[in-house]
């Protein structure tokens, strides 16, 4: 891997690992397109330690907070009430899906999974289902306003994140898994479980940052051991991850001020439009479907 392909990996994995377009797709059709080699789900995997560092620092008081009060709720019971040691058990709870999941297909995703088919479908299908989940949300906030304005109508009131439970907390987990398949997202699949199990765009969004951060780096050091196999570049890596770190840091800031005034439908739009063309590329043999993986 050069110096300018591992730049431009990284800040692929910056721009898009917290938008709901799939940063492991991303990566995999940037190297595609140019005809570099598939950078590899390890590759992915550790760069994703970046963009979860840029979360960690971004969300800096909210995790130190949380994890605090989940501490102190082991020793004392009358803490375990509290919204922040709630908030680190559902957590945990939330990442068991992932973490089973990601065990039992590591073969499949590190070789299956990425089929440019795959991945074409599934932007296109999770594209249909972001932008069903985005307009039951926008016909709430419409009916909320129309009731405030006193057009009294049937109004389905969105849930924050202090009442998130256990039974939502799985759900967002489930969601969180489907992203091991490249194309799907890992904030697009919670957001959009989220969305369509009746929270606010900001909280599915913010708790979706907070649930990526174990898995994300946990999958990041377990594939560390596969790393040093002598075939990755490691000076190229790292500088990939310090890149995505930089560049998600500032799509963080920019991500949380967009989802609690707009619409997730140019997401929707760009992720169908995508796999159309990626279903037509393959289809008229500009692409294989296995174009620039590694070889086995």
């Amino acid at each position: 891997m050069s110096w300018f392909e591992s730049f431009v990996l990284g800040l692929v994995q910056g721009l898009t690992e917290f938008l709901p377009i799939s940063s492991s797709a991303h990566l995999r059709l940037t190297a595609a397109f140019a005809d570099w080699q598939d950078p590899g789900a390890a590759f992915t995997a550790i760069t994703q330690i970046g963009t979860e560092t840029a979360v960690l620092i971004y969300f800096r008081k909210d995790i130190t907070r949380i994890v605090s009060a989940w501490f102190r709720s082991l020793r004392h019971r009358r803490i375990r009430g509290d919204h922040d040691a709630t908030m680190g058990w559902l957590v945990i709870v939330g990442s068991i899906p992932i973490g089973v999941l990601g065990l039992a297909l590591k073969d499949a995703i590190e070789g299956p999974f990425r089929d440019l088919r795959l991945i074409a479908t599934t932007l296109v299908v999770m594209g249909v289902v972001l932008g069903i989940a985005d307009r039951l949300a926008a016909r709430d906030e419409r009916d909320e306003k129309d009731e405030k304005g006193g057009r009294h109508r049937a109004v389905r009131q969105r849930k924050d994140l202090t009442l998130l439970n256990t039974r939502d907390g799985l759900i967002f987990g489930i969601c969180q898994a489907m992203a091991l398949v490249p194309g799907v997202s890992r904030s697009g699949a919670t957001i959009s479980g989220g969305l369509l199990i009746g929270y606010t765009r900001e909280a599915a969004a913010r708790y979706s940052f907070l649930l990526a951060v174990p898995a994300v780096l946990a999958s990041g050091l377990f594939e560390l051991k596969d790393a040093t196999d002598g075939h990755t570049s490691w000076p190229q890596t790292i500088f990939a991850t310090l890149v995505a770190f930089a560049v998600g840091y500032a799509v963080i800031a920019w991500f949380i001020r967009f989802v609690s005034r707009k619409s997730f439908m140019p997401f929707v739009v760009y992720r169908i439009l995508l796999g159309l063309l990626l279903f037509a590329l393959v289809g008229a043999g500009v692409l294989t479907p296995h174009a620039g993986e590694l070889a086995g």
